[in-house]
């Protein structure tokens, strides 16, 4: 049955900065489909409601609280963890400036949590799929690999260089049938664009900007990541699936 190449049944996920947003909204579908999820983040007390709440909705789910920025960190959890089926780096982070007015530490830090974090969670669970020649690694890229704005150099700059690193991923380790994809969200409605969605101007240009007319929800990302994690995907490596509303295909 064609719904059989979408069943994560018995694979195991871990989604990194899962304890609210997209990565909560990308854990909860995986878990759907029958993974267990291992969320991440680095406040334990956070993780446990969250997890008591998925638990709750039936879901089979761990927890892993670490700092993704952390070689060593990453590597001790990842060895706790065992064998993992799907990772998908979702970690990220904001801090918008003009670039005349951008401190260096804004510049690293953004780009350590957004791009760098995920050759690091990468590079230490890729061993084991290479091993038993199978796994799924997923970026959450973003429209901003593709399109620049003011005052987020820093997250643009990141996101395209995290593209750039799912292609490099893909070639190397291809040979070894692991799938290395990624997820570009499109302008979402969360906690971190809230700020964004409440100014009506910047609202009303989204909109109109967007061809199917609206901002995107945060569910719009369940599908994509389901296909990307499952046997459906199974010959598609080094792309980047734009969940966007149109804006990439509009002038």
């Amino acid at each position: 049955m064609t719904s059989r190449l979408f069943a994560l049944d018995g694979r195991r996920a871990l989604v990194t900065g899962s304890s609210q947003g997209l990565g909560l909204v990308m854990a909860r579908a995986l878990g759907q489909a029958g993974a267990t999820i291992i969320l991440n983040g680095r406040d334990r007390e956070k993780l446990d409601r969250v997890a008591r709440d998925l638990q709750d909705e039936g879901l089979l789910v761990e927890q892993a609280a670490f700092d993704v920025t952390d070689p060593k960190a990453v590597q001790t959890a990842v060895e706790t963890l065992g064998n993992l089926d799907i990772v998908v780096n979702n970690a990220g982070i904001h801090r918008r400036a003009p670039l005349l007015e951008m401190s260096l530490q804004d510049w690293q830090t953004v780009l350590e949590t957004n791009l760098t974090s995920a050759f690091i969670v990468s590079r230490a669970v890729a061993p084991q799929m290479i091993e038993r020649r199978a796994g799924k690694i997923i970026h959450v890229c973003s429209i901003n690999s593709e399109l620049g704005r003011r005052t987020i150099a820093n997250y643009t700059a990141a996101k395209g260089g995290l593209k750039m690193l799912t292609k490099a991923m893909a070639v190397e380790w291809g040979p070894h049938n692991v799938q290395v994809n990624a997820i570009g969200p499109g302008y979402m409605l969360t906690p971190m664009t809230r700020t964004l969605a409440a100014d009506p101007v910047f609202d009303e240009w989204i909109r109109g900007r967007t061809p199917l007319g609206r901002w995107g929800r945060p569910e719009d990302l369940m599908g994509a990541v389901v296909f990307l994690a499952s046997s459906a995907s199974d010959f598609v490596t080094g792309q980047v699936l734009y969940v966007d509303g149109g804006i990439l295909a509009a002038v």
